[in-house]
């Protein structure tokens, strides 16, 4: 197996997982780590036994593939100096602080032929990854994601922040983009929005409708799908699912109306999506979630935002 040579570039709070997911796989070799603050990156290094570095000019050369991992401001300008060197990047999301720095991005890895895969993690979930290929042709999908106001803080809006993994997860499921965006939301706690819902319709006649806040009192991250013969309820958090098939031909018996539980492991998706990442390096291919996936839920999110 090829060893491909990598970096962290930004190891704060979620920076510091992607660090150690690399220096565990047998096919990266973690050349070390990158952070504007010198503490921080040295303490990430010292737990990683790698070197630390606090401009990420000093690892541009000696690398195959990086994770980005800093402020959204900053992921323009970090991924496409990567990008322009051949670097492959995986770039948490949201993509980009604007629609015009993602589709440039976009872009630039199709003129560079480099992977760029956009950090949408819950495709890596289990509880997503067992039940996709069940999903077809949805009529209705419900969204709620809502959290405690982060301890860490937060450079975007609840929409950048947290609703945009909801609009990754339902285009990839209903696989077209809506024909109309409804937004609202309201701020709570900080000058942009706190608490959103949007209401997505599809050509195909689907409806998604879409909650999120990060000033509830607890941590929820649901999604409900409805379509023919079929209604599953998909719990991101606990990786509880439950799943009731009727035959859409006959009217069922209310007896038998009983869904079917499941509980799956809740695994690693951060380890997961890094593995697909290389994998996609290496063997040429396309990442899980494209560039374009993340430019989408990127316009998507924007629609919203703009009628708040």
């Amino acid at each position: 197996m090829k060893m491909l040579k990598t970096a962290v570039i930004g190891v704060g709070y979620l920076g510091g997982f992607h660090a150690q997911k690399y220096a565990g796989l047998a096919d990266s070799e973690l050349i070390g780590v990158v952070d504007i603050d010198p503490e921080q990156a040295q303490k990430v290094a010292d737990e990683l036994e790698v070197p630390y570095y606090t401009d990420y000019n000093e690892v541009l050369d000696r690398v195959d593939a990086v994770s980005i991992v800093v402020p959204t401001v900053h992921h323009y300008e970090t991924a496409k100096t990567f990008m322009q060197n051949g670097v492959h990047v995986l770039l948490e999301k949201p993509f980009a602080a604007t629609i015009e720095e993602a589709e440039e991005l976009e872009q630039l890895s199709r003129d560079k032929n480099v992977r760029l895969q956009i950090g949408h993690l819950e495709r890596f979930n289990p509880v997503f990854t067992e039940f996709q290929q069940l999903i077809d042709q949805p009529k209705f999908i419900e969204n709620i994601r809502i959290a405690p106001f982060p301890k860490r803080g937060t450079d975007v809006d609840v929409i950048l922040d947290l609703m945009i993994h909801d609009i990754d997860l339902v285009l990839a499921v209903v696989g077209e983009y809506p024909e109309s965006v409804e937004g609202t939301g309201v701020n709570i706690i900080t000058a942009t929005a706190d608490l959103a819902n949007a209401r997505l319709r599809f050509p195909s006649g689907c409806i998604a409708d879409l909650t999120a806040s990060r000033v509830s009192d607890k941590a929820e991250r649901k999604m409900r799908i409805f379509q023919s013969g079929l209604y599953l309820s998909l719990d991101y958090g606990t990786g509880q699912a439950r799943k009731l098939q009727v035959n859409s031909d006959a009217v069922p018996d209310p007896e038998n109306l009983r869904p079917e539980t499941f509980q799956l492991e809740k695994g690693d998706a951060l380890l997961a999506e890094i593995e697909s990442f290389m994998s996609a390096v290496r063997e040429g291919k396309k990442p899980k979630v494209t560039g374009q996936d993340g430019l989408n839920a990127m316009r998507v999110a924007w629609q919203i935002k703009d009628q708040l």
